[in-house]
């Protein structure tokens, strides 16, 4: 059972999970590793993720592990419908469309929880919030979850704080071999494919504000800088506000650099990051857009709803004419830029993260009772065969240490 846009779309998603799978071989040989045990056979396990072609791996391998496997968007206006189509034609339950709203985003993560997951994989803890708050689930089976990104981790920490988490849950987010390279370099790019897709503008010589200097902005402002930019950050930690300063970039608050940016990219996972006194300081014709999982860092309702005049003048890019007169331009309605103007991260990347996923779900399997209601991060263990693999995958060879070495190091 599922609910997709268009089921003739199936033979266009296929090719599009091949050829993600093919450049995934990091999570291809995790699956092959664990294929002949089915590590998940007879067990349910719900996603809540964006539906996209790297994705389709994740789930396509969870399937051939054995898993019934049921999912929905992390995200309205994220989901690949070509790729929902052919899970859905796969035998997967995909309850997930583009442009769903929200009383359809929320109808699909029910759709996946009424297939009564032991499991759940999430992507801003959408699914675990209602897990933990929804009458109709206070009863459900639940042996643990995984949690994919940063928004998702603060929301799960939130809950933990206030004892209020029922089951274990393995930030995946805080691998390193998830948060570094994912978050790094995959929304680096992606981000900046995003805002070239929405704007075709040229990033040498603009003024790119980044908000967030964590893995993210780091990214960000690594690619923006690249492509000949000059680069600003905003920043509230002192410490990576150093860093930044430290790296090369200018450092200000948003009060000033929103009289001067030209593109501005908010990193943060917080809300009211670029706020209707920003905007109206910005210079005519910048562009705005947002990478953090929730649509809260950038006032979009003041520029949606408050403006003069809105008006789609690109795919996912709104002319938005204030009162003052100045035209702003702004992204993919202000939610996640990489995914809804681009495709979200590159293949290569997201094969770490997946990977993380399928070995954190089968760790939870194995020892939710041990670990207990509380959150964990990803063992080490599996994040340094993660990072084994792909160094064989990129077909990088390093040294190891020799007997004498390991004497030297271990002797006080």
């Amino acid at each position: 059972m599922s609910k997709v846009k268009d089921e003739s779309l199936a033979d266009q998603g296929k090719l599009s999970y091949e050829w993600a799978r093919s450049h995934m071989p990091i999570l291809d040989n995790t699956i092959n590793r664990l294929k002949k045990s089915q590590p998940f056979k007879g067990i349910t396990l719900g996603f809540c993720l964006h539906i996209t072609k790297e994705t389709s791996v994740l789930l396509m391998g969870a399937k051939q592990l054995g898993a019934n496997v049921a999912a929905c968007a992390g995200n309205p206006l994220t989901t690949q419908d070509d790729i929902a189509a052919f899970l859905a034609s796969e035998g997967i339950h995909v309850y997930a469309w583009n442009g769903e709203t929200n009383e359809e985003y929320d109808w699909c993560i029910d759709q996946v929880l009424d297939h009564k997951p032991l499991i759940v994989t999430d992507d801003g803890a959408d699914m675990n919030v209602k897990l933990h708050f929804d009458k109709k689930y206070k009863n459900m089976k639940i042996l643990g979850s995984t949690e994919e990104t940063t928004a998702g981790v603060n929301r799960i920490m939130a809950m933990h704080k206030k004892g209020k988490l029922r089951y274990p849950v393995i930030l995946v987010n805080e691998a390193y071999t998830k948060h570094m390279f994912d978050n790094r370099y995959g929304t680096g790019q992606s981000t900046i494919d995003g805002f070239l897709r929405a704007m075709n503008l040229l990033f040498a010589s603009k003024r790119v504000v980044v908000a967030g200097y964590g893995w993210v902005g780091k990214g960000v402002a690594a690619r923006s800088h690249g492509m000949g930019s000059k680069v600003i950050v905003t920043e509230v930690d002192p410490v990576k506000a150093l860093e930044a300063h430290m790296d090369g970039f200018e450092v200000m608050t948003m009060s000033d650099a929103a009289k001067i940016g030209d593109i501005f990219i908010t990193c943060t996972g917080m809300r009211d990051i670029i706020t209707k006194e920003h905007i109206l300081k910005m210079k005519d014709g910048a562009v705005m857009g947002n990478v953090g999982h929730f649509d809260v860092e950038i006032d979009s309702d003041f520029l949606l709803s408050k403006s003069k005049s809105v008006k789609e003048v690109r795919p996912n890019l709104d002319e938005c004419t204030l009162q003052n007169g100045k035209k702003v331009y702004l992204v993919g309605k202000g939610r996640l830029a990489n995914l809804v103007a681009a495709e979200g991260h590159p293949p290569e990347v997201m094969a770490q993260s997946f990977s993380n996923q399928i070995l954190s779900v089968l760790y939870i399997l194995k020892n939710h009772k041990k670990i207990g209601k509380k959150v964990i991060t990803v063992p080490s263990e599996i994040d340094t065969q993660i990072a084994v693999d792909a160094l064989g995958a990129f077909d990088v060879k390093i040294d190891k240490l020799t007997p004498k070495q390991i004497a030297y190091r271990d002797n006080w």
